[in-house]
């Protein structure tokens, strides 16, 4: 029963790290229909800029200092490159593929730097543990559940209260009545590139705590997990991707709690069991958990 307890709590705080980057996928999908792949490059810089600042200006300092870099930089991406292309939905695919050599370039330089160590955050918990009768639980994993529930409230807020969130859900629905009603299309755009990129950054924190080594040149490599959660979920529902997050995160923490028993799967059957998931999932429901299915009319 204890192992079960620390199976569920330890996928339940994974699962809420991966919904951090799963809702930086919907937001940027949202607002311009393309699949981010530069994500997992943006939480990289994130991390790294966190680590290499926090000597000097201490965690909260150096956390604040990435956290708007990264959402710039995401900015930017955004402004600089993909917007030359125009923000015709029926180019999506190409600035999808843009993305792609967006990570090569950032995730090539950031491992450069990286090379082969292993990177102190500085965060605040370092290795201690808090103990609830039998059942251990780092302090990281506590610290990551209560910062993705507020961190995810505050999105949440921000899509059901401020005019910026109903302008990103007009757009999602018809981008060109939305234009006509006078939405500027390029700012929201803009602004969810900022945001998806603030929680990138967040979420490197704790990908990198303990138990975790620290941060490596291969750690924005595990934003690809969260991928297959806002599939899941559905790429237009924020609540999809932070139901497929935790789907996700209680699954990899069940496969490598009973790795024995599911030896005969393979060993390396744990870095495969979220897409193992997510294909099971879409067979049932190609639309995800929370997507709509897309009405055409004759």
């Amino acid at each position: 029963m204890n192992t079960v307890l620390d199976i569920v709590l330890n996928g339940l705080a994974l699962g809420s790290v991966y919904a951090l980057v799963a809702l930086g996928f919907v937001i940027i999908f949202k607002a311009s229909g393309v699949m981010n792949f530069a994500h997992g490059s943006l939480l990289l810089l994130g991390g790294y800029l966190t680590a290499v600042l926090h000597e000097h200006i201490g965690f909260a300092g150096a956390l604040a200092v990435a956290v708007l870099t990264t959402a710039a930089v995401a900015g930017l991406v955004d402004r600089v490159l993909l917007r030359r292309l125009g923000t015709d939905p029926h180019t999506a695919h190409v600035l999808t593929i843009l993305t792609i050599g967006v990570d090569i370039v950032l995730m090539t330089d950031l491992a450069r730097r990286i090379g082969g160590d292993l990177l102190s955050l500085g965060d605040p918990w370092g290795g201690s543990v808090a103990t609830f009768g039998s059942v251990t639980v780092a302090h990281s994993r506590i610290a990551a559940i209560v910062t993705s529930v507020l961190v995810i409230g505050a999105v949440f807020a921000l899509f059901r209260y401020t005019g910026w969130g109903l302008s990103l859900r007009a757009a999602a629905e018809d981008r060109e009545a939305a234009a006509l009603m006078g939405i500027r299309l390029t700012r929201i755009r803009t602004l969810s590139w900022c945001l998806a990129g603030l929680l990138a950054a967040l979420a490197a924190v704790f990908l990198a705590a303990f138990p975790a080594p620290g941060l490596e040149r291969t750690t924005g490599q595990i934003a690809l997990k969260a991928f297959p959660a806002a599939i899941l979920g559905g790429m237009t529902s924020p609540p999809g991707a932070l139901a497929g997050s935790l789907l996700i995160g209680v699954t990899e923490a069940v496969v490598a709690g009973y790795q024995s028993e599911l030896s005969v799967l393979g060993d390396g059957f744990g870095d495969v069991a979220p897409y193992a998931v997510m294909v099971l999932v879409l067979l049932v429901r190609p639309a995800g958990l929370f997507g709509a299915k897309e009405a055409v009319r004759v």
